[in-house]
């Protein structure tokens, strides 16, 4: 596999930055995108989360909430999470000790900055699409990390349990983002990761990006053919 892509979201993860701000910065460098935000200034504990009355408490959770033409978030990630992640940088190393929480803060991460784009753009985005994108981020970006895609869609999107307060609805949605994530991930494996045009999947996921969730859904069922 070319390691242009890799080793370009590498240099991004690395350096005395956050966690969540360095990956905010490979997202948006990835994407060719940019939010003007800082995440770290969004970030909220355990107590400010339980102040806004939650009704789930997951280990990642981003909160939104909408006054007049105003939207606010806060974005919580567990702290024990963070920890492993400064402690062994994905950066130099992805493996089973970091494997997971890297995943678990990126997917926060994915979350508030395709929320913050949409609210830029003034364009309507579902929790469904927001999902949806943010389990292809997971794929894309362990993919360019570890620089295999040997096991990564069994890890990701097979050998899932999902969690058991979660009502139906909540489960559906989860199912399908995982799902159809995973018809997609099939395709960028089949059409450019086995055959080494890692560029040409680049200029596929940004295309992918930009599309909002009904685009997203019918390029998936035609390229899954």
């Amino acid at each position: 596999m070319s390691a242009t892509g890799g080793a370009k979201l590498a240099r991004k993860l690395s350096g005395k930055l956050s966690i969540l701000t360095r990956l905010q910065l490979g997202l948006e460098a990835l994407y060719r995108v940019e939010t003007r935000l800082d995440v770290d200034a969004f970030v909220i504990d355990e107590d400010q989360r339980a102040a806004a009355g939650t009704a789930r408490a997951p280990r990642e959770q981003l909160l939104v909430s909408e006054e007049g033409d105003e939207l606010s978030m806060g974005l919580f990630v567990d702290r024990r999470a963070l920890a492993n992640l400064e402690k062994n940088d994905p950066a130099h190393r992805l493996d089973r000790g970091n494997f997971a929480d890297f995943c678990l803060a990126l997917e926060g991460v994915s979350h508030f900055v395709y929320l913050a784009l949409c609210a830029a753009g003034e364009r309507p985005v579902s929790a469904l699409e927001l999902e949806l994108q943010a389990e292809v981020d997971k794929f894309a970006c362990c993919l360019l990390l570890q620089r295999s895609a040997a096991d990564l869609r069994r890890r990701l999107f097979q050998d899932v349990r999902y969690e058991d307060d979660l009502d139906a609805a909540e489960h559906d949605r989860y199912r399908t983002a995982n799902s159809q994530a995973d018809r997609y991930a099939e395709t960028l494996e089949r059409r450019f990761v086995r055959e080494d045009r890692i560029d040409d999947m680049l200029s596929e996921l940004r295309g992918f990006y930009r599309l909002p969730l009904g685009g997203k859904l019918g390029h998936i069922a035609r390229s899954a053919r």
